[in-house]
């Protein structure tokens, strides 16, 4: 096993379990429609987070030959990936019997669940700044071609409507807010397919 299996295994596994806990609230959400007040703000979070913990992994793979199997390395990833682990369980209440309107739930957990992002957004920046500064790039393969700008320019407000989304306490606002980070992500995506 080289270097980067062992890292991405671990990585795979614990980042695959936050997936999955993902996946499993959508699945409560779709058995508890009728007995709950589901609403849009909860599903919104969540695949809000699915599309950031994808773009995660992404950017995780593109850095695969800078990964070495070390106890720093280990420690990192999963830093990077328990956090992810723990924010996908506050996304959806366990028992839905208990919080009859999801919204309400959303109230209460999404500043943890929105501010665990931003810090890991930030820490992302600040590990792929300090790699870069030790002359460690990753090859611009994945980022080529002539739709690039359009990827930097969601990415630009990535972090503003991450804040926004911290201080604005109205459900409304929150929903546009949420729905325009996963159009970003969904655009900067797909616009190397175009």
């Amino acid at each position: 096993m080289q270097g980067f299996d062992l890292v991405f295994a671990m990585f795979g596994l614990v980042l695959g379990l936050a997936v999955t806990e993902v996946l499993a609230g959508f699945a409560r959400v779709i058995k508890m429609r009728r007995k709950a007040h589901v609403g849009w703000l909860t599903p919104l979070l969540g695949l809000f987070v699915l599309i950031d913990m994808t773009t995660f992994w992404n950017t995780v793979y593109a850095h695969r030959e800078h990964l070495h199997a070390n106890l720093a390395t280990l420690l990192v990833v999963l830093g990077f990936v328990g956090s992810y682990y723990l924010i996908s369980t506050l996304i959806f209440p366990d028992d839905p019997d208990e919080w009859p309107d999801f919204d309400a739930w959303y109230d209460r957990h999404n500043r943890q669940v929105l501010g665990g992002v931003l810090g890991l957004t930030i820490a992302l920046i600040v590990v792929t700044a300090i790699t870069s500064a030790m002359g460690l790039t990753v090859k611009a393969d994945t980022q080529a071609g002539p739709h690039g700008w359009v990827a930097l320019v969601a990415g630009l407000f990535h972090i503003p409507l991450l804040v926004l989304l911290l201080i604005v306490k109205s459900r409304g606002l929150n929903v546009a807010l949420l729905a325009t980070e996963i159009a970003l992500m969904l655009i900067a995506a797909f616009a190397w397919v175009v």
